[in-house]
């Protein structure tokens, strides 16, 4: 039995099975992406925007560090912790940005004592600057609730950006370029 469309030259069209595949894959990935996206907001719902909250503290060495004022220049605000599987993995980048000149200021929270902090500094040959938060205080002043979390302050003192979470080196470059 021949059918018209085959006499014509035509097709048929998409078979419904075919049709259905797609539209379930489309609403699964649909769904996945609100659930991350939800996972998002809620990981950064308290996080710090507007002007940058002040930040000081002290290093391990005992000098004193400030998120000062450099015009023109976008600052990383890095939050860490010792423990952290994800800022273990994320240091290198954070150093490498150290390295090549972006300012980075980073806060290691919850990490023990200042010497605990400075030997995990030396022995993973960190190079950018780290304010201690032992108690967490700086931490929840920001509105960090998961470890690491990054701040990209604008040379106006602006949050422009906020990263919970493993960031590349290729994103950090862009959000840093982009507050400019």
């Amino acid at each position: 039995m021949t059918r018209s469309a085959d006499i014509e030259g035509g097709s048929d069209p998409e078979p419904p099975k075919k049709k259905r595949r797609w539209r379930r894959l489309a609403i699964e990935i649909g769904v996945v992406l609100a659930v991350v996206l939800a996972f998002r907001a809620w990981q950064q719902r308290d996080a710090a925007s507007g002007p940058a909250p002040a930040l000081s503290g002290v290093a391990p060495d005992g000098a004193s560090l400030a998120l000062g004022e450099a015009p023109g220049e976008p600052v990383l605000v890095h939050f860490w912790a010792t423990w952290c599987g994800v800022c273990r993995a994320e240091q290198g980048t954070i150093d490498g940005l150290a390295e090549d000149g972006h300012r980075v200021l980073s806060v290691a929270s919850r990490s023990g004592r200042p010497a605990d902090v400075a030997a995990y500094v030396d022995e993973h040959d960190l190079d950018f600057p780290v304010i201690l938060d032992p108690d967490g205080r700086l931490a929840r002043r920001w509105g960090v609730h998961a470890f690491p979390t990054s701040f990209v302050i604008g040379p106006d003192g602006t949050i422009r950006s906020t990263e919970v979470g493993y960031t590349t080196s290729a994103g950090f470059r862009a959000r840093l370029w982009l507050a400019r």
